[in-house]
């Protein structure tokens, strides 16, 4: 009888054992990972690092600050793992490419709201505003051209065709040839809302560049040309004009008397994955914010002034 004990108490204790030993293997064992719907892998407890792959394309004047934070931030061992792509193209395209999933981020000098206009509202709505800088724009001459201010108004006259030489606006005598921006352009879409205060137009003998690197390049070949940049391109090769006596600097910017200016946007289509949300968290630190978009001519956000909204309306 106690032998018969013994064998039923040994052969609960060891399914007993075996028991906790399963459920110890299958609760315990194992890390859980995280993978969002973008397919980056998130960091977990077990420090596994972010990775994906980001294409940022759109604004052509917010592409140098872009492009070389991207490359630090992918030499950055924690974020080793990371790919991004950034491509030009304008601020609409930019922006379409996000709001359709072709793109992760769109970079863009206007926003949303200017672009995803009427029945197309709602398109806006999905997506999210992260502002990284501030750039100022200019319009900028071929070093023939001894203007060196130019009025609001003598700005519309130039570019809707009715000035079309330089003696017009007091300078020599010396067509005037100007090298615009397509209407995808942010930069355009900038410097004629808050420079002309009307759309320019494509005229007969205008040359039209996509790209803000071939705008000061056409500038700098083409005597009597005329253009507009962000301040960020803005070098010896080309001249800066004053605009209404104001000359297009980071004090006239930041305390508002210069009003051709926008934000620097980079768009998502809702909230961003892990990895997206790495480098915009990156572009907004103080060694970029500091170092990077001072450097490249753009400024943070953080120093300005005066605020403006979607409509242009600003506020102290």
């Amino acid at each position: 009888m106690k032998k018969a004990l013994f064998i039923v108490v040994a052969l609960m204790l060891t399914i007993g054992l075996a028991a906790c030993g399963s459920n110890k293997e299958n609760n315990g064992g194992t890390a859980n990972t995280g993978t969002n719907a973008g397919g980056n892998s998130s960091s977990n407890a077990g420090g596994e690092a972010l990775s994906g792959s980001i294409l940022a394309a759109g604004s052509t004047a917010l592409q140098p600050l872009v492009d070389q934070v991207s490359k630090k931030f992918m030499e950055d061992s924690k974020y080793s793992g990371i790919t991004v792509q950034v491509q030009g193209g304008g601020s609409g395209t930019g922006l379409t490419q996000v709001q359709g999933g072709q793109a992760t981020i769109g970079n863009s000098d206007i926003f949303a709201e200017e672009k995803f206009v009427d029945a197309d509202a709602d398109k806006a709505k999905e997506l999210v505003d992260h502002q990284v800088a501030v750039v100022g724009m200019a319009a900028v001459v071929n070093k023939s051209v001894t203007v060196d201010n130019l009025t609001k108004q003598q700005l519309v006259d130039i570019f809707t065709g009715k000035v079309t030489n330089w003696k017009e606006v007091g300078g020599e005598d010396e067509k005037i040839t100007i090298i615009n921006r397509p209407s995808s352009s942010g930069t355009r879409k900038t410097f004629e809302k808050y420079a002309l205060g009307t759309a320019s137009q494509d005229i007969p003998g205008s040359i039209q560049e996509d790209a803000s690197g071939t705008v000061k390049k056409y500038v700098t070949d083409t005597p009597g040309a005329i253009g507009y940049l962000a301040l960020s391109y803005l070098d010896d090769t080309v001249k800066t004009v004053k605009y209404e006596g104001v000359e297009a600097n980071e004090d006239n910017i930041v305390n508002g008397t210069y009003p051709v200016w926008a934000y620097e946007h980079m768009y998502t289509k809702g909230e961003p994955d892990a990895a997206t949300k790495a480098l915009l968290d990156y572009m907004m630190s103080d060694e970029v914010q500091n170092g990077d978009v001072v450097e490249l001519g753009y400024i943070p956000v953080t120093k300005m002034q005066v605020k403006r909204d979607a409509a242009g309306n600003v506020t102290k």
